[in-house]
């Protein structure tokens, strides 16, 4: 299988634990795994899309940092490929990471892929369906009765007016971004600095105002989709729990949250089952939902990460699933030819 993976920038930013993870497992099975950035991408005047890419040398790598120095190194193999000739490429990108420093990178790499698919290469997850889910309004097009209530707007009076209707407790984020930056928990004492805090998230943009679920005081759970259903590898469900620290109410791990091994009920099976339809309409392969409670608080479509987390706790390597379904599509593609677009290739 010839493998190509987008990251945001190859020699300047360290990628996920996730996404080296992957290349790392597919290069040890003996794959082709090009790597390519944002910047990287050339549209051809004969109508091919090739891309400045880079493989890590042959070997045996103990760690995903391991990989990722190699690949990054001066033994690493440089070349311009033919993006057209690759048999799938994972996008694993993050947009929110160049909204200020280089918004032009945010989609860059999906609208070239787009045009690989036109030559049969496999592209995951859709970058149709990426291209839909570039922002937090995505999530209000999913069933109502596994979101929180929600404001987007930047109407200061409305998102006051918001607030005091929740009884004076809501959380405020930006309609662009991840990692729990310029997150806001508004409780019925801030209204003083509640002007402030709006501020602070409209400077980006849009804001979203969302009901406070009182279960986020334990933390959330990441939930791993794969194929539209909850991802299982050798008996295992890929997932975790994060919980707060201190007195911040962010349990992004970013945030300072810890990890702790999660409990995959009946209530978050039915919040998965009650997203597939769309995930699999818009062709996600791979997807991680934020569990609180008895809703979600995000569904991340964009380079999930934590499958080395999962690992830690159930301790089953899920990169290897990944990298068996990435083969499974392959073979599929090869034996049947263009018989499926590129959507049903995503879920299959």
């Amino acid at each position: 299988m010839r493998l190509g993976i987008t990251f945001n920038h190859v020699l300047t930013e360290t990628p996920g634990p996730t996404t080296a993870s992957l290349a790392m497992t597919a290069a040890d099975r003996g794959h082709e795994v090009w790597a390519m950035g944002a910047a990287d991408f050339e549209y051809s005047a004969d109508d091919k899309i090739r891309a400045h890419a880079r493989r890590a040398p042959a070997g045996s790598y103990k760690t995903p940092q391991d990989y990722h120095k190699a690949l990054c190194g001066p033994r690493a193999q440089t070349e311009k490929i033919t993006v057209d000739d690759l048999d799938l490429v994972l996008l694993r990108g993050d947009p929110s990471a160049e909204i200020n420093r280089r918004p032009w990178a945010q989609t860059v790499a999906m609208d070239f892929a787009r045009m690989a698919i036109r030559q049969g290469v496999i592209v995951l997850n859709d970058p149709g369906g990426l291209i839909k889910a570039r922002d937090k309004s995505y999530f209000q097009l999913f069933p109502k009765q596994v979101r929180p209530r929600t404001l987007i707007s930047r109407d200061r009076e409305a998102i006051k007016r918001f607030v005091r209707d929740e009884g004076g407790q809501a959380v405020l984020k930006p309609l662009q971004g991840s990692g729990g930056q310029s997150v806001f928990l508004v409780k019925p004492d801030d209204a003083p600095n509640l002007n402030q805090m709006i501020d602070a998230v409209s400077r980006d943009g849009y804001v979203v105002a969302q009901e406070y679920l009182p279960a986020a005081a334990k933390g959330d759970m990441r939930l791993f989709l794969m194929n539209g259903s909850p991802f299982q590898y050798q008996g295992k469900i890929a997932a975790f729990r994060r919980v707060r620290t201190g007195g911040d109410m962010r349990s992004n791990i970013s945030a300072g949250g810890k990890l702790r091994r999660a409990e995959v009920d009946d209530v978050a099976i039915k919040l998965a089952e009650a997203v597939r339809p769309k995930l699999v309409q818009d062709g996600m392969f791979l997807v991680g939902l934020d569990v609180v409670g008895d809703k979600l608080m995000e569904i991340n479509v964009f380079s999930p990460g934590g499958l080395n987390s999962a690992r830690m706790f159930e301790k089953v390597n899920f990169a290897e699933g990944v990298i068996d379904a990435l083969e499974r599509k392959v073979g599929y593609a090869r034996s049947y030819g263009r018989n499926f677009n590129n959507v049903q290739l995503a879920t299959l």
